[in-house]
């Protein structure tokens, strides 16, 4: 019988939770594809996947999601890859392209829009090529690996969508979750436990010497350095869905309902009990 299949994202900042499934045996009762964040979410509202690290937004779209306890990609405050690249300032920009990767980064950028920056701007989604987004807008929304590559240019402004909601609400950012289709749990098979299976996954792939091997391996195909990619997953990335992380994504979902982006703040649903874990940055 074919294992239970997995969505799952193709960008640095999953790594460790992939740990085990790459690693070591905890692939082997799943089916897994690699994608970008909004194919995720697309997957699991089509009934193509049943397990999948779903944008934080499209969670209140998709009906019969129950979400893994205590994994997240989130961040304190500056996360490095979700970029509001400016080729003036903020307050002058009126038309900008947004990375068709992710939703939730586009609602984010829209709540920071309202609450900080004066209104809203025109929007074109594209693809996330950062010198075709800026041919013809003022500014591009980066998210992920494409956003870990921009460089210092001293034509333009940078904005680090995290560290904008920490300075606006004072919490910090979840980006996304491992969510599973209740539909999918009745074929689970009895001797795994979801939770636990992916929370160790994550727990090895933060493993000092793990890191070091995610960071060898991507190293070649960012052309980022070891260095980089170690700072980036330790100091800017966040796995863990702790209280003051739990209360970020609260927030944001009413912002979400109150900007008029959702119809209104889902119940957030977990598998099994939740046990708030790590706070360490």
């Amino acid at each position: 019988m074919p294992g239970l299949r997995i969505s799952a994202i193709s960008f640095l900042n999953t790594a460790p939770l992939m740990w085990d499934f790459e690693h070591g045996d905890g692939g082997r009762d799943f089916q897994i594809e690699y994608t970008i964040p909004a194919a995720c979410a697309a997957a699991l509202a089509a009934n193509r996947a049943d397990i999948g690290i779903i944008p934080a937004f499209t969670y209140a779209e998709i009906p019969g999601l129950v979400i893994l306890p205590n994994i997240a990609i989130a961040s304190k405050d500056r996360v490095r890859s979700i970029l509001l690249v400016c080729k003036k300032p903020i307050e002058q920009v009126r038309t900008i392209a947004t990375d068709t990767s992710s939703r939730t980064s586009v609602a984010l950028l829209q709540i920071l829009l309202s609450k900080r920056w004066g209104g809203a701007r025109s929007f074109t989604p594209q693809a996330p090529d950062l010198d075709a987004m800026l041919r013809e807008h003022d500014a591009a929304l980066l998210i992920g690996d494409a956003a870990l590559l921009v460089r210092p240019d001293p034509s333009h402004q940078l904005y680090d969508l995290a560290h904008e909601w920490r300075e606006l609400t004072g919490t910090p950012f979840v980006f996304a979750f491992w969510a599973v289709r209740l539909d999918a749990l009745g074929r689970t098979p009895a001797n795994i436990n979801l939770a636990k299976l992916f929370q160790r996954s994550r727990d090895h792939g933060l493993l000092p010497e793990n890191l070091a091997v995610i960071a060898k391996e991507w190293s070649a195909r960012l052309a980022m350095s070891e260095g980089e990619i170690h700072s980036y997953l330790t100091e800017n990335i966040h796995y863990y869905l702790d209280r003051e992380n739990h209360a970020g994504l609260r927030l944001f979902l009413e912002c979400s309902e109150e900007a008029g982006l959702i119809p209104k703040v889902p119940e957030l649903r977990f598998l099994g009990p939740v046990a708030f874990g790590s706070t360490r940055k």
